[in-house]
């Protein structure tokens, strides 16, 4: 239960204290300044407080947005501040400072809500102030006013404002008209029965899960079945989003779930597919194996740029300045986001050619697709970067070097790469990375070729640790990292030639790309890169290529199958192990994506 404190004379007729109650609190009554700080020191520590004036008038959903969002630990609309045990010690501060400057004047004619506000702002606290758009928030100084603003409330639809902003506001043109008209209304009817979000989420991954199971069974229903529980899926996926933004039930598990859950639910359909693909006599793995890393890649490529640019400054590039243009003709808009392939359109794409086609054309589909998009959006941002001089921060700097998920073998050559990081991070990874690719490709299988050219790969690799990231192409780094190491693994797993192999190396990557999307959601949410003892118990993106370049060597094709399967298992308990403890845990940051669709 949360409290909140209505300061001074209630108004007749005024419905704030069931307005109040309805969002949860309790609510306490206080007559002025020193009676309001009394109330608020019997409130218990771990309760979230909230500081009301009894004349307010405004919408509930207005109300709600400001004094019910989990996400920001001080939020404020006019008239009204609540604030969670994280910052209780602020405002009681603030408190006892308007409770002195009061001197006993009663509360009926200030406003103690929005004076707690300035001196919270005065002292420096981030005090969250949400967008209210057309609802109404406002403290009426007189009869007159406080019926100009009752009109006000009536003349909008405080449901309808709800509804609408319970959907994304940048979302791709297949969710936005094919799938929101009527999910939100699905959203509000799971809210009035009490699911939550995360009931939701978990619902999705199973009917995603059946879904695969589905396309696994290699027959024509199978397939058609599994597209049009892949669709549903979809909307169960946007339904919980809209859960959580129409009622507020944001959450660091929440949170948790919707990071890793679409990217479980994509993958374990490429494999359903595969599966099914065999059971017809094709074997598919090869492609799958190959889409999951394009999408990969192209995923930490966008997480890449994001960081690296997340508060650079710099004059507006000619490239960015064309984007913006174009992003104000709203046919463009829609056209720019359509061919980047989002999860949206992925998805749709992806079930209907499940249904009417085969897994072998529904993965060139994918890969080609991809591909174009990957290819369309790293060459804006490559020409983005060359053309501003854009001044990166530490921030920036540390959080693309956690992304590159160096390990010990790095840390320790990072002393002897000094004269090598001045050529440029860039340059130097995308040569390594080629090096070990090319040398897997090019050699037959069981070959020490590619052992040298991982050796080389992994003296080159310290280069991201030998200085600060803060070149304009240093962003780079770990998605040349990333296609590098899993890259190889595709490599030999085909080139040995053994029935298993290549669903053993799927497995590991999976693991793997687990690993960095967990990476990059704790740097989202300001809680840096996982515990140093993991990314050195897994190896670092360096030690992992050359340990499977080394088994791929020293084993036979079945053994190194064995090998592989192993590696992928010991990887993925090490990750997810430490990944739900840290996410179920209180320091666990409440991350949700509003931004680009992924």
């Amino acid at each position: 239960m949360s409290t909140a404190i209505l300061t001074g004379q209630p108004v007749p007729g005024s419905s704030i204290e069931g307005d109040l109650r309805s969002l949860g609190f309790d609510v306490r009554l206080a007559s002025d300044a020193a009676d309001t700080g009394t109330l608020l020191a019997a409130v218990p520590a771990d309760q979230r407080v909230a500081v009301v004036d009894a004349r307010f008038v405004g919408h509930v959903h207005a109300l709600r947005l400001g004094l019910t969002d989990p996400r920001f630990p001080v939020a404020a609309v006019p008239g009204a501040v609540s604030v969670q045990p994280a910052a209780r010690r602020a405002l009681i501060r603030a408190m006892a400072r308007e409770t002195s400057a009061a001197g006993g004047v009663a509360v009926a004619t200030e406003n103690v809500a929005d004076r707690i506000v300035t001196a919270l702002d005065a002292d420096g606290v981030d005090v969250h102030r949400p967008e209210l758009g057309t609802l109404v928030a406002a403290v009426p100084a007189d009869p007159q006013q406080r019926n100009e603003i009752r009109q006000a409330v009536s003349a909008v639809d405080d449901e309808a404002v709800r509804l609408r902003s319970a959907v994304k506001a940048r979302d791709g043109f297949f969710t936005t008209h094919f799938i929101s008209p009527y999910s939100r209304y699905i959203a509000r009817w799971c809210a009035r029965r009490g699911l939550t979000p995360n009931q939701v989420t978990t619902a999705s991954l199973l009917t995603a899960l059946i879904a695969a199971g589905c396309a696994a069974t290699g027959t024509r229903a199978g397939f058609v079945a599994a597209g049009l529980l892949l669709l549903f899926s979809f909307v169960l996926d946007c339904v919980d989003g809209q859960i959580a933004r129409y009622s507020l039930q944001y959450s660091t598990l929440g949170a948790w779930l919707d990071a890793t859950f679409d990217r479980a639910k994509e993958y374990a359909y490429y494999a359903g597919l595969a599966l099914g693909a065999a059971r017809g006599g094709d074997d598919v793995w090869a492609l799958a194996l190959g889409a999951m890393i394009l999408q990969t890649c192209r995923h930490v490529v966008d997480f890449s740029f994001n960081e690296a640019n997340h508060d650079a400054t710099a004059n507006t590039s000619p490239t960015a300045a064309l984007s913006d243009k174009l992003d104000s003709v709203g046919w463009t808009v829609w056209v720019r986001r359509m061919i980047v392939l989002p999860i949206g359109e992925r998805w749709a794409m992806i079930a209907v050619l499940t249904a009417l086609t085969t897994p072998r054309i529904t993965f060139y589909a994918l890969l080609i697709g991809c591909a174009f998009a990957a290819t369309y959006t790293t060459a804006g941002r490559v020409l983005r970067s060359l053309t501003r001089k854009a001044q990166r921060t530490d921030r920036a700097a540390k959080a693309l070097a956690d992304l590159t998920d160096s390990g010990p073998l790095a840390e320790l050559l990072t002393r002897f790469t000094r004269g090598v990081a001045s050529l440029g991070p860039a340059y130097v990874a995308f040569v390594a990375g080629a090096l070990v690719v090319l040398g897997a490709a090019l050699a037959p299988y069981g070959s020490w070729w590619p052992v040298l050219g991982a050796v080389i790969y992994v003296l080159l690799s310290p280069v991201a640790l030998a200085r600060p990231l803060k070149g304009p192409l240093d962003w780079l780094v770990p998605p040349i990292y990333r296609a590098a190491e899993y890259g190889t693994v595709l490599v030999l797993a085909a080139k040995a030639e053994v029935n298993g192999a290549l669903p053993a190396a799927f497995g590991l990557v999976a693991a793997v790309a687990y690993h960095h999307y967990d990476t990059v959601y704790r740097i989202r949410g300001n809680a840096g890169a996982p515990p140093h003892w993991l990314v050195r118990a897994i190896g670092g993106h360096e030690g992992r290529t050359l340990l499977v370049v080394v088994l791929a060597a020293l084993l036979t094709a079945a053994q190194f199958k064995v090998a592989l399967t192993a590696l992928a298992v010991a990887v993925a308990l090490l990750v997810l192990v430490e990944s739900i403890r840290f996410w179920v845990s209180s320091g666990a940051p409440a991350v949700h994506d509003e931004g680009e669709p992924a």
